[in-house]
């Protein structure tokens, strides 16, 4: 056995490290990738946008084919399935899932970068006809065949995180009357109660009928189709359901191997994306706990954001050179309709779990000057560490303009800035884009002020 590289998993995270790695070695380096699906590179989290229509080919949200990957010296295997990993052996089992026998192949280097799993709860009627998770191209496929093929009138969307959210108004431009159920006290667990609640008005504002603190039981099913959602008792007459529960690190091909996992069940790498105690061994993506800068513990974040940088870290790596992954501070946006939803850094519980003595300030201001046309309301929540002043996190809720404002809350977080040294942030300014005070700053001078009474 030469030097080979051998990458599970055929998304972000596995054919960024893959891509590079061949593309520094060239032929000094044997690059096997295996994925179990079908497709490879390609952008889960414009599913919802292509449900609804912005996107018109699935095809539109691949990166890069299979055959493209071939083209590039990357032996990549599709529909063959990593089932065991033997990391004394320095080997992999793996099944062809088209024809179902199994080999073993041999690695220098392995990468781990086998995603997440959907959360399906085992509920009476789940497997019902007219029920979707959405976390593939496959599985957007299938909702849009549906869709297509069945003509529903009545949706039910099950969780109302970003995935929830956003199929929420897929449902909605496709004309459906919507209701979105979660356990939570209002949507968007990733924000406060408070801002939640702002998003909770908006979405009843877009027509879609939003039960929170309430629990789904089962799904009514009439002739092998959903027919309802039972919830505490109550059936949600439904033609369709979506679930928008939310993923889980796919870590358990590791940890059977032996390999080490932190408490969401992530696999625990280092700076280098390097499985902690093994040599050789490597993951990345969202079968990763990842290190949060603020909060200073191990979290689970799945985004494709992270996956593409742990890829090329690993890449980096197994070349021979020295890259670092360091950690995150916890940024996303999202929207559902014309309302932007964004968060950094800290919630008010993550600050307490972290032992974090902090004030908290929420401002209402406009996405413009007040006077230009098209200003929107956005309400910015800061909250800011008693004793140093430092910024703890940041959440913003508002129309059009208003998400992308979070990059700046972002950047301090990274740089452990104080909400005093915010305020002197150089921040562009014209009418058409921002008030003289940028929503940002203005919450940082409220932050401050706050401070000062503390």
């Amino acid at each position: 056995m030469g030097n080979r590289l051998v990458v599970l998993g055929g998304d972000a995270a596995g054919m960024s490290a893959a891509s590079l790695a061949k593309r520094r070695k060239g032929d000094a380096i044997e690059v096997v990738a295996l994925e179990r699906g079908r497709h490879t590179s390609y952008s889960a989290c414009g599913v919802p946008y292509w449900v609804a229509g912005d996107i018109e080919h699935g095809d539109d949200l691949v990166a890069r084919t299979p055959e493209e990957h071939r083209k590039r010296g990357i032996d990549l295997r599709m529909q063959h399935e990593a089932v065991s990993i033997d990391v004394d052996k320095r080997s992999v089992t793996v099944r062809d899932l088209a024809d179902a026998s199994s080999y073993d192949l041999g690695f220098d280097h392995l990468v781990i970068a086998t995603g997440a799993v959907p959360v399906r709860p085992e509920l009476p009627g789940v497997d019902a006809a007219g029920i979707y998770g959405v976390q593939t191209l496959d599985d957007g496929q299938a909702v849009i065949d549906g869709l297509q093929r069945d003509r529903p009138r009545r949706a039910v969307v099950v969780g109302a995180g970003y995935i929830g959210i956003e199929m929420a108004e897929a449902m909605v431009r496709r004309g459906l009357d919507v209701s979105v159920v979660d356990q939570a006290t209002e949507p968007m667990t990733t924000l406060d109660p408070d801002m939640g609640r702002l998003v909770h008005e908006a979405m009843e504002g877009m027509g879609i009928d939003v039960r929170t603190d309430a629990a789904v039981e089962g799904f009514e099913v009439s002739d092998g189709r959903v027919s309802g959602v039972v919830v505490e008792g109550e059936t949600i007459p439904a033609d369709v359901v979506i679930f928008g529960i939310g993923v889980a690190p796919n870590g358990s091909l590791a940890g059977e191997a032996g390999l080490p996992l932190g408490e969401s069940g992530g696999i625990r790498v280092d700076r280098g994306m390097g499985v902690r105690g093994q040599d050789g061994v490597w993951a990345g993506g969202d079968c990763v706990e990842t290190f949060h800068r603020v909060s200073q513990q191990w979290v689970h974040v799945p985004l494709g954001t992270h996956a593409n940088k742990h890829g090329r870290v690993i890449g980096e790596n197994v070349s021979g050179g020295c890259a670092t992954f360091d950690g995150i501070v916890g940024t996303a946006v999202s929207k559902v309709c014309d309302l932007e939803i964004a968060r950094t850094g800290l919630r008010e519980p993550e600050a307490l779990a972290a032992g974090l003595c902090f004030v908290t300030v929420t401002v209402e201001a406009r996405t413009r000057a007040a006077y230009f046309p098209g200003a929107a309301p956005m309400t910015v929540k800061m909250l800011a560490e008693r004793r140093s002043g430092r910024l703890l996190g940041a959440q913003i809720v508002g129309r059009e303009g208003s998400a992308k404002r979070i990059d700046t809350c972002a950047v301090a977080l990274w740089h452990g800035m104080t909400v005093e040294e915010m305020i002197s942030l150089d921040l562009g300014y014209a009418p058409p884009f921002s008030p003289v005070w940028d929503p940002v700053l203005v919450a940082a001078r409220a932050a401050v002020s706050k401070l000062a009474e503390a």
